[in-house]
């Protein structure tokens, strides 16, 4: 199967509710949960703006498809964070992927050499197929629970999965709650962004944990974005030929150029500025408050006019618009689904 031919399976991904074993191994093929992994460990060891532009691409085949790919292939953050052996076991695998939460909502109680976990955590993107979940848990040492966090991973089968995933776009993204009940976790398989543990780290995964999921996140609403624009293309292209919409037509067409050039514009307005700042990274300049919080705003303005440009038209593209089965309106769903992430939402 080429890799192009899901962008004709987006009703087939969204009716089925999860990826289809087919485009699945696809991914494993292409090491697309790998973007970021180190060749020894089987990745394809992207520098950041070739992945964020994969996520894109990606995204503009199938929503769903480019968002598991993005949230499989930001496992790869933890990469350095882990022991040299806990690494190659989680990473090496070919159908290696993560999925979690990165919020505190369980509790790791200390014990000699580890913690027992109990809790459940929402929005874990990818849960029907991860092989290891990653989950943030408040301590509690002595019975008393403190203010410290501790990342953990788990094998997932010692997860329980519950399927209530229900959103009104990115369907198939199986972004379900899992859940542990006093799970033993060894010391060695926590982990703390930051402390780095091992040597296959890269330049990517020393960028600023929050800038680099805001440009992975927004990259995904402009492949949507991009797919919404192409697929109104076609549904105008379809009217050319009636008469009596003549007017109507030629106004819509004005709208639908105005809009791509719109998207043009901020695709290179936030390509432009990852650049800048990947740069600086490399080159070992830190990345100061001030310039975090402006890619933090420029994220979320650009999420909140591509939600914009497909309003804008959504409304000109008549019963197909409405019609859940339709292309259209299954990428407008999964564009305000994606735009709905809190990274860039207002």
């Amino acid at each position: 199967m080429n890799i192009l031919q899901i962008k004709e399976r987006g009703l087939e991904i969204e009716e089925l509710g999860r990826l289809p074993e087919d485009i699945v191994e696809l991914i494993y093929e292409h090491q697309l949960f790998k973007l970021f992994t180190a060749k020894e460990l089987g990745g394809k060891d992207l520098d950041l703006l070739e992945g964020v532009k994969v996520f894109q691409q990606m995204s503009a085949l199938d929503g769903n498809f480019g968002w598991l790919v993005t949230i499989g292939t930001g496992g790869n953050a933890f990469i350095p964070t882990l022991n040299k052996e806990v690494c190659e076991k989680i990473f090496s695998p070919s159908n290696a992927v993560i999925a979690g939460s990165g919020y505190p909502t369980g509790i790791a109680v200390k014990i000699d050499g580890g913690y027992r976990l109990t809790g459940q955590w929402k929005y874990c993107s990818g849960a029907d197929y991860a092989t290891t979940f990653t989950m943030n848990c408040f301590v509690e040492d002595e019975g008393n629970r403190t203010d410290e966090i501790i990342s953990c991973s788990v094998n997932r089968n010692q997860v329980e999965i519950l399927h209530d995933w229900r959103a009104m776009g990115l369907k198939a993204t199986a972004s379900h709650t899992i859940r542990v009940q006093n799970v033993w976790v060894p010391q060695e398989e926590t982990f703390q962004l930051g402390i780095i543990k091992n040597k296959y780290g890269s330049a990517v995964h020393s960028f600023p944990f929050g800038a680099f999921a805001e440009a992975s996140f927004l990259s995904v609403c402009l492949g949507i974005t991009e797919n919404f624009l192409e697929e109104a293309s076609v549904l105008v292209k379809q009217r050319k030929h009636d008469p009596s919409r003549t007017e109507r037509l030629g106004a819509i067409q004005f709208l639908l150029m105005q809009q791509q050039k719109n998207f043009r514009q901020l695709e290179e307005k936030f390509y432009s500025k990852l650049n800048e700042y990947w740069q600086k990274h490399k080159e070992g300049h830190e990345l100061t408050e001030e310039e975090l919080l402006l890619f933090s705003q420029m994220g979320k303005d650009i999420a909140a006019s591509c939600v914009d440009i497909a309003n804008s038209l959504i409304r000109r593209l008549g019963m197909d618009a409405i019609t859940e089965t339709s292309s259209i309106n299954r990428i407008w769903r999964n564009l305000y689904t994606a735009a709905q992430h809190s990274f860039l939402t207002p």
